[in-house]
C-alpha cells in the first residue's frame, strides 16, 4: 500500500503526541477526549501545510504550535528553538548578545521587567515597567513573547528603534545598538564605613562576586554595615539566589518551592554562617525587583536579618524549569521552559502576583536645588567667631568639587542615601546599647 507524503506526516505527528501526552491507563472517557483533539489537531496541521496563503516548513508549524500551547498557559513558560536555547545557556553563564532587558508579555504587549545595568538598553533609559509597543517597523500587538525576543536579536552593533509606551507620557522611540554583554553581577563600593553591594543579576558568578566583594571590603575597612542593591534587578537562578541568601543567615529556610501536587514541595535551607557578622543589613527594592530578587529580599525580611526599604518589588513568584530535547538526526537540542511550582517565603507567603512590601517604603522622587541665601549667627554685625565660620564654608565648597562619583550619585539617589542613613542611624543605637 502506497502512503502519500502528507498522510505520512499526519500519522508520524499523531503517534508522537500521543506517546508524549498519553498517559499510563488506556480505555477512560478521558483518553478518548484527548485523542479526539489530537486528530483534530493533526487535521488542522494537515489543513495549514497545504492552503495557508503563504509556504511554511513542518519544523516552522511544529515549533510555532509548541509554542503557542506553552505561552498559552502563562507569560513565562515557552518554547526555546536552538538558537534561542544556546544563548539561554550564555544568558546564565553571564554573557549574551542583545539589549539587556528582562521582558515578560502583558495584555499583548511586551513589558520590561528591568533593564540590566551597563548594557545599551539601559544606557538608552528603558525603564522598569515600560511597555514595548513596536520593534522597528513592526507592531508587536500579536506577538507571541519569543517572535518578539527574535525581532529584538541581532549582530553586535546592529540598531534597533523600539517604540515605548510609558505611563503617563505620549509613546516614543529609543534607538539603541546591539551589543554582545557580559554582566559583572556584582559591583561594591565603600563610604563612611558602610559597604554597598549592588547585585544587577543572579548568574552563575553573582555568589562568588559577593562573596569577594564583602572580603574585600572586610579587610581595608571598619565596616558598619552594609546597603544591599537588588533595584531594577530582574532575577536569574534559583540557586544563585539561595546562596546569596545564605551570606546573610546563620539558619533557617530560605525558600521554598511548591508544584502542582501538595508533596511536592522543596526546601532551601540557610547552610553556612553569616560572612557579616550580623552587621546592620538594609535591602533597597524596587518594581523591577524580580524573581532570585524578591526571594532574598523576602527570606531576610521574615527572619528579620535586614530592614527592606524602597518600593514594592515586581510580583514574579513562579519557578520555570528548563527541559531540554535533542531533535532526531540533529547534535543541537532545543527546550521548553515550563512553570513547574511557586517560590514561597519562609513565612509561607506567595511571592507570585504581590511581590515584597517594603519595611518602610521610600519612593524615588525627583529633587531640584535652590540657590538661596543662608543666614546664620555669623552673618550678624560684629558676630564672634564670624571670620572661623566664613573660612569653614570655603572648606565645604571646595569639599563638594571633590566627591567621588559615588558620593555625587548618593546626592542625587533619594533610596541609596536613606539606606545609608538607617544603616548609620542602626549602627549607633547598636554602639549605645552595648
Amino acid at each position: 500500500m502506497i502512503i502519500s507524503k502528507n498522510v505520512f506526516l499526519k500519522v508520524i505527528l499523531l503517534f508522537t503526541l500521543i506517546t508524549l501526552l498519553a498517559p499510563k491507563t488506556y480505555g477512560s472517557s478521558s483518553d478518548e477526549e484527548k485523542y479526539k483533539y489530537l486528530d483534530l489537531f493533526g487535521q488542522v496541521f494537515d489543513r495549514v501545510r497545504s492552503s495557508y496563503v503563504e509556504e511554511v516548513t513542518d519544523q516552522e508549524l511544529i515549533e510555532k504550535a509548541i509554542d503557542g500551547m506553552l505561552s498559552g498557559l502563562d507569560p513565562h513558560s515557552g518554547f526555546m528553538n536552538e538558537e534561542v536555547f544556546q544563548e539561554m545557556q550564555m544568558d546564565t553563564e553571564g554573557k549574551f548578545g542583545g539589549l539587556g532587558i528582562e521582558i515578560t508579555m502583558e495584555e499583548g504587549f511586551v513589558k520590561v521587567i528591568a533593564p540590566i545595568e551597563d548594557t545599551p538598553a539601559y544606557e538608552a533609559g528603558v525603564l522598569a515597567g515600560d511597555y514595548i509597543i513596536q520593534i522597528d517597523e513592526t507592531p508587536v500587538f500579536g506577538l507571541t513573547l519569543n517572535e518578539a525576543v527574535e525581532l529584538m536579536r541581532g549582530k553586535k552593533g546592529e540598531p534597533i528603534v523600539i517604540t515605548i509606551s510609558r505611563s503617563n507620557t505620549e509613546p516614543f522611540e529609543i534607538k539603541i545598538i546591539r551589543d554582545y554583554i557580559k554582566i559583572r553581577s556584582v559591583k561594591s563600593e565603600v563610604l563612611n564605613n558602610i559597604g554597598y553591594l549592588r547585585i544587577t543579576s543572579f548568574n552563575e558568578q553573582t555568589e562568588s562576586g559577593l562573596l569577594d566583594a564583602i572580603k574585600k571590603i572586610e579587610k581595608e575597612n571598619q565596616i558598619k554595615g552594609y546597603v544591599l542593591d537588588v533595584r531594577s534587578n530582574p532575577g536569574g537562578l534559583l540557586t544563585q539566589a539561595v546562596k546569596v541568601t545564605d551570606i546573610f543567615l546563620e539558619r533557617g529556610e530560605i525558600v521554598s518551592t511548591r508544584g502542582r501536587d501538595k508533596k511536592d514541595i522543596r526546601r532551601y535551607r540557610a547552610k553556612k554562617s553569616d560572612r557579616t557578622n550580623g552587621k546592620p543589613l538594609v535591602v533597597i527594592i524596587d518594581g523591577g525587583s524580580a524573581s532570585a530578587s524578591e526571594i532574598v529580599a523576602g527570606a531576610l525580611q521574615d527572619h528579620k536579618r535586614a530592614i527592606i526599604i524602597g518600593t514594592q518589588s515586581f510580583g514574579k513568584g513562579s519557578v520555570q524549569t528548563i527541559i531540554p530535547f535533542q531533535v532526531s538526526n540533529s547534535d543541537n537540542l532545543t527546550g521548553i521552559r515550563l512553570t513547574t511550582a511557586r517560590y514561597y517565603t519562609p513565612s509561607g507567603e506567595s511571592i507570585q502576583g504581590k511581590g515584597i512590601v517594603p519595611d518602610i517604603i521610600i519612593e524615588q522622587g525627583e529633587f531640584e536645588s535652590f540657590n538661596y541665601k543662608r543666614f546664620s549667627e555669623s552673618d550678624l554685625k560684629d558676630s564672634l567667631d564670624k571670620n572661623n565660620e566664613e573660612e569653614l564654608e570655603d572648606n565645604a565648597d571646595n569639599q563638594d568639587n571633590e566627591l567621588s562619583e559615588f558620593e555625587k550619585r548618593l546626592k542625587l539617589d533619594y533610596q541609596l542615601r536613606r539606606a545609608f542613613d538607617l544603616v548609620q542611624g542602626v549602627s549607633l543605637f547598636n554602639e549605645i546599647q552595648e
